[in-house]
């Protein structure tokens, strides 16, 4: 919810070396594109995708890391897509800035890999680099836009479904991510990962203006629109690193069937969840349209079972407006509906909670949003809930750093699903003054889905490995990744409600109605 600044995460150490033959990178380096290549959007027939197993089998690489000793300056080095996702075998446009000369690309899909974390699929030849002009900051809104002249086409005959991060790498020896989406052509029977890249953007503040804060880091000056046609600051793909990456190479490693969409496919796509086993929303999912809230709603009534593994989900409404390059391209989020020139319509863009057309968003996730910054210790109340098999957890076992960053907690109102069943309970400080709880939840509906949320934005970035800063040990590590791998697979299975029907218990907690504790404000 608020701006905040995470320090980088240590990658989780390989536990096996998986063998399998394919193209050496040498090979695959020779199917580069150029700039004269097949025109953006272009797109030839989609090679079959290979299973999770298969595909997590071939040789991977530790090469797509970037050390922080080499992430190159805003205008130093930076780039950015034409399409925030493609259709495998769709061709897309990369816009580059570069001080520091000539720069190569090489795409890396993230998955298992033997623990590598990720496989190279394609390397450019050396590209000429060029000093793009300064962005652009838009007096109205503060929408920080650039004009620049597109580097390079890359094509993507070949490359599987899956999250991908671009590495640039300059002649000076510094880098760059711009991360893509290649989706899936179908997500049936898969358990779909979503890409978060509303909250990307949202977040970003590149050029000097995100939708929280502008150049004197006030929330007063912040933009009430930011687009795609821009870099993303800091490494280029903090929030897919440090809120998805885990998740990703977890599930990948689980061998279940998985699909690819990102938050623009649930807004635009009608059947991009079609017959979908489950849908899983990373550690940072906050920016929701109406429309992906809908298709959502829509899949759970269809059952799709659906997955929370963060915090402050589906808080904020946007919408979206077309750019210089293509339809959606815009984030629209004025944060106040007195501000937004749309008044009165279901888009309008504010809380979720709040006015006009309150939806809060416990009527999907189970919870609300309740505080940052949270300190706290992820305490089992239920130790019979099925996703905690395995883990050795008795009632009342914590454990610490699992719940931590921002935090939700179930109450008692309108929206709650009756049947909410609080499987842990876990006190927290957010800040010195207030001390609440955070809870991890499960429901069913009639359909057969099931709909769990940690409670915890910290719960993805925990599933990297050991962290001293949240005082995460390999305890806390095996426990998070055991339930985390029961989900994905019971997910996988069919309607988890079927099997394991929530049993509402939220009454036996004695619960206030009252949101006071939390800093999410007012619900209607």
């Amino acid at each position: 919810m608020k701006h905040r600044v995470r320090s980088g995460l240590v990658l989780a150490t390989a536990l096996l070396v998986l063998a399998a033959g394919c193209k050496s990178a040498a090979q695959q380096a020779t199917h580069h594109a150029s700039p004269s290549a097949t025109p953006t959007g272009a797109r030839t027939t989609a090679a079959p995708s290979p299973s999770v197993a298969a595909e997590n089998a071939k040789p991977g690489t530790t090469a797509w890391k970037i050390d922080t000793s080499r992430i190159a300056g805003p205008m130093e080095l930076a780039g950015y897509a034409d399409q925030v996702r493609v259709h495998s075998g769709q061709s897309f446009r990369l816009f580059v800035t570069s001080t520091a000369g000539a720069f190569t690309v090489r795409a890396f899909r993230i998955g298992w890999y033997g623990g590598t974390g990720g496989r190279l699929v394609w390397t450019s030849p050396s590209v000429p680099g060029r000093a793009q002009p300064a962005p652009t900051v838009r007096p109205s809104d503060h929408m920080v836009s650039t004009k620049w002249a597109p580097s390079l086409t890359v094509p993507t005959t070949g490359w599987p479904a899956g999250a991908y991060l671009l590495l640039l790498r300059a002649a000076n020896g510094k880098e760059k991510y711009v991360p893509i989406t290649v989706r899936s052509e179908s997500a049936r029977d898969a358990v779909v990962i979503v890409n978060a890249v509303n909250t990307y953007e949202a977040y970003n503040q590149w050029g000097g203006y995100s939708l929280y804060n502008g150049p004197d880091n006030s929330f007063g000056s912040r933009a009430h629109r930011v687009t795609f046609d821009r870099p993303y600051e800091g490494n280029g793909a903090k929030t897919l690193v440090q809120s998805e990456l885990p998740l990703i190479q977890l599930a990948e490693q689980s061998g279940v069937r998985l699909a690819y969409l990102t938050s623009v496919d649930l807004a635009t796509d009608p059947n991009a969840l079609t017959g979908a086993r489950g849908m899983v929303s990373l550690g940072h999912d906050e920016y929701w349209t109406v429309a992906m809230r809908d298709a959502v709603t829509k899949a759970r009534e269809s059952g799709t079972n659906v997955a929370f593994l963060g915090a402050n989900a589906e808080y904020w409404r946007v919408r979206y407006e077309p750019g210089a390059l293509g339809a959606d391209r815009v984030v629209v989020g004025y944060k106040d509906a007195n501000l937004d020139p749309v008044k009165n319509r279901p888009d309008t863009t504010a809380k979720w909670r709040s006015k006009p057309f309150p939806r809060p968003e416990n009527s999907l996730t189970g919870m609300l949003y309740e505080c940052f910054p949270a300190v706290g210790s992820f305490t089992v109340r239920d130790p019979g809930f099925f996703l905690f098999a395995g883990t050795g957890a008795r009632k009342g076992s914590t454990y610490p750093g699992l719940t931590a960053t921002e935090v939700d907690r179930a109450y008692p109102i309108a929206g709650t699903p009756k049947n909410l069943q609080v499987v842990a309970h876990s006190p927290v400080s957010c800040g010195p003054s207030i001390h609440t709880f955070s809870d991890a939840t499960y429901y069913t509906v009639p359909s057969g889905a099931g709909v769990f949320d940690t409670g915890s934005m910290n719960w993805v970035p925990s599933l990297h490995g050991p962290n001293s800063k949240h005082a995460l040990t390999m305890r806390e590590v095996t426990f998070g990744r055991t339930v985390t791998l029961n989900l994905i697979r019971g997910m996988a299975a069919g309607p988890l409600g079927r099997t394991h029907p929530a049993v509402g218990d939220l009454a036996t907690l004695g619960a206030s109605s009252s949101t006071s504790t939390g800093s999410g404000g007012t619900v209607g």
